[in-house]
């Protein structure tokens, strides 16, 4: 039988990429990688000859067969992705569980990953936590995740691109939670590394107006118990509740009152989310 491969990478820093994995990647007799390119020039660097073929969301499903005929010869086959640790909101689950299930040996080969980095760093418990990936842009998915990670009483890790990352801040400001405390790791183990800590809030004023580059990873502290109970449906209902309210020309912390004692939601997030509501409005009516 064949032997197959997980092996991690460095996230930025070469130094992270440790000897075993090296030996590893110099020893098999395949690389699987997202991007070819980008792999062949971590592999130059540390004198890796072995044969490159890619691997991604477009084709992983025509690779398997070709993959499994190779480890059925006794062949040795080794799975990297751009940067961190393989299948963490990266290709190659589909190929992984194929391997398992043809019984053939499989080796995790740990190392680096944003997503531990990034927790420690925070500040926040690390038990328990949840990696939520990247969440959906849009639409129903969107708000479920949302929801989600609202009433969480984990810590949570999630990745964010730089040009979606406003858009999320301003998500959690319109959902309540202006004040929830979170840790913006940017560029890690890199030149330009960051850690910006604060609440929502801050975080929308600060990255608001800069160009905002590099790798993201956000890790949300856990919430207080006043938010444990908000659910999709309760979200979803007191944007709607809350907005023909003010429609009505009833004042914002009449609004706040009336929307939070209809639904159970505590008085501060309906309050929050009424007076995003207004500079939204503000924002949308011309001069």
């Amino acid at each position: 039988m064949g032997e197959f491969y997980v092996v991690a990478t460095p996230i930025g820093n070469l130094s992270d990429f440790s000897h075993r994995a090296t030996e590893v990647l110099q020893s098999v007799d395949l690389i699987l990688a997202e991007d070819t390119r980008r792999t062949a020039k971590l592999m130059n660097v540390f004198d890796v000859k072995t044969p490159l073929k890619s691997l991604h969301s477009h084709n992983e499903d025509s690779r398997i067969p070709e993959v499994l005929g190779r480890l059925d010869e006794g062949k040795t086959v080794a799975l990297v992705s751009d940067a961190g640790t393989p299948l963490i909101s990266d290709p190659g689950d589909r190929l992984l569980n194929s391997v398992i299930g043809s019984g053939h040996e499989l080796y995790p080969i740990p190392g680096p990953s944003a997503i531990l980095p990034a927790l420690v760093a925070s500040g926040f418990s690390c038990v328990p936590f949840s990696f939520l990936g990247f969440i959906p842009k849009k639409g129903r998915q969107r708000r479920q995740v949302l929801s989600r990670l609202i009433s969480s009483t984990d810590t949570i890790v999630l990745f964010e691109s730089p040009n979606r990352l406003l858009a999320l801040m301003e998500d959690f400001v319109a959902s309540g939670q202006r004040d929830r405390n979170l840790v913006v790791a940017r560029e890690m183990t890199k030149i330009h590394e960051e850690f910006f800590r604060g609440t929502a809030s801050e975080t929308l004023e600060y990255f608001r107006g800069k160009k905002i580059k590099g790798e993201i990873t956000v890790v949300v502290a856990p919430a207080k118990k006043e938010d444990e109970a908000i659910t999709e449906d309760k979200l979803v209902a007191a944007e709607i509740l809350s907005e023909a309210y003010l429609y009505r020309g009833i004042s914002p912390s009449e609004v706040a009152r009336k929307v939070s004692t209809i639904l159970g939601v505590s008085k501060n997030i309906m309050y929050q989310m009424v007076q995003h509501q207004l500079e939204r409005s503000e924002k949308e009516t011309p001069s």
